[in-house]
């Protein structure tokens, strides 16, 4: 039963401290506008669709399939640039 408790205490304690790592960044969100804030969080959808392509692109193996990917990875692309821009 000691085992039990220890690895409870032992989750806690990392949950407390990822809690407090995330802080800063929370501060950093709230200094931001709401404009800012949909930029943002548009930015980071469109960088896990960009993993997510590369990752397919990777394992295609059909060579229609691979170029329908560089395609759909170019457009993201020039998306996030677009972001970038405004």
């Amino acid at each position: 039963m000691a085992r039990g408790w220890e690895s409870k205490s032992v989750d806690e304690q990392q949950a407390e401290a990822a809690a407090q790592a995330a802080v800063p960044d929370d501060s950093r969100k709230a200094q931001l506008t709401a404009e800012q804030q949909q930029r943002e969080r548009e930015r980071q959808g469109l960088a896990l669709a960009r993993k997510r392509v590369l990752q397919q692109l990777e394992a295609a193996t059909d060579p229609r399939y691979a170029e329908q990917l560089r395609g759909s990875l170019a457009e993201l692309d020039a998306r996030i640039a677009r972001l970038g821009q405004a």
